[in-house]
């Protein structure tokens, strides 16, 4: 019998994400496959140390501790590598006491095929060529460029998203990037009661939304935040479309083009996305960053 995913949380990782492979990456990249499924298994008893987005997957499985005994929120490991280089990996994730039990180990090739197939609304992975894959099956994924995973001392999971081309679609983006802010601006004030169309990770926050739902809004385990470039008299579609969503978002900062690292930093963000390559650089050294190559920015 097909399980119902309908009502949980699916994230999908790549065992690069999740584990500090650099070294064994390395051995790759200088002696090939045959070297390195040698390193792999000659280590295999030596677990690998938590990667940028291991604080992440700890805080989203503890949440059903919060959810009680129907588990609401699952991880799934995505690989290239094979079962046998991936036994390290496994036993890791036991060392590591992380109950994750489902996994595709791909020998090489891509893992993307197998998202949807696990009911994935996200993935996450070192590999922007995979994350490409998924955003075309219509999957929120992005890929970390981040050098720091989490360091939020809450328990509290707090996630960070830019609007445009990654909650929202590129509609007004395109206005921008082709006729300038006086346009942009012109632009969205016409069109302020008009809802704006969901862009790639629409599904995810509408996820993150339902599951917020299942406590009142001042002791739920997630938090979310729009942390957007756009200001006024551009914020009115932004709040009129998620409200015609009926997704409610907990922040919601209009930077008018300020650097936001520093405002990600005092949220405490546990992670942030972003299809601005420029802006993910400079949140990368501080905060686990997810590139979003998603929309005109990204052509």
């Amino acid at each position: 019998m097909a399980e119902d995913f309908s009502n949980k949380l699916v994230i999908a990782i790549s065992s690069r994400a999740l584990f500090d492979l650099d070294e064994s990456h390395r051995v790759f990249q200088q002696d090939g496959l045959k070297a390195y499924s040698e390193y792999q298994i000659a280590h295999e008893e030596e677990p690998l140390q938590p990667g940028e987005a291991f604080p992440l997957v700890q805080k989203l499985l503890r949440l059903n501790t919060l959810l009680g005994d129907n588990v609401q929120v699952e991880v799934v490991l995505l690989s290239r590598n094979s079962a046998d280089t991936g036994l390290r990996v496994f036993n890791s994730i036991q060392h590591y006491d992380l109950p994750i039990s489902r996994a595709a180990f791909c020998g090489g090739e891509s893992p993307w095929r197998y998202i949807n197939a696990f009911g994935c609304q996200l993935f996450l992975s070192n590999e922007a060529e995979d994350v490409r894959y998924a955003l075309n099956c219509g999957v929120a994924a992005a890929t970390l460029v981040s050098n720091k995973g989490g360091n939020s001392s809450s328990d509290q999971l707090r996630f960070a998203f830019d609007g445009d081309a990654v909650v929202f679609s590129d509609e007004a983006e395109r206005v921008y990037k082709t006729e300038g802010l006086e346009a942009f601006t012109a632009s969205e004030q016409a069109a302020a009661r008009t809802p704006l169309s969901g862009g790639p990770f629409k599904p995810f926050l509408a996820a993150l939304h339902r599951l917020q739902q299942a406590f009142p809004a001042t002791e739920a385990p997630i938090r979310t935040a729009l942390v957007t470039a756009r200001s006024a008299p551009a914020h009115e579609r932004v709040i009129r479309t998620l409200r015609a969503w009926n997704i409610r978002i907990d922040e919601s900062i209009f930077l008018g083009g300020l650097n936001k690292t520093e405002f990600l930093r005092a949220y405490q963000a546990d992670v942030f996305f972003d299809d601005q390559e420029t802006h993910c650089q400079l949140a990368g050294p501080h905060i686990a960053t997810g590139h979003v190559p998603h929309g005109v920015a990204n052509r």
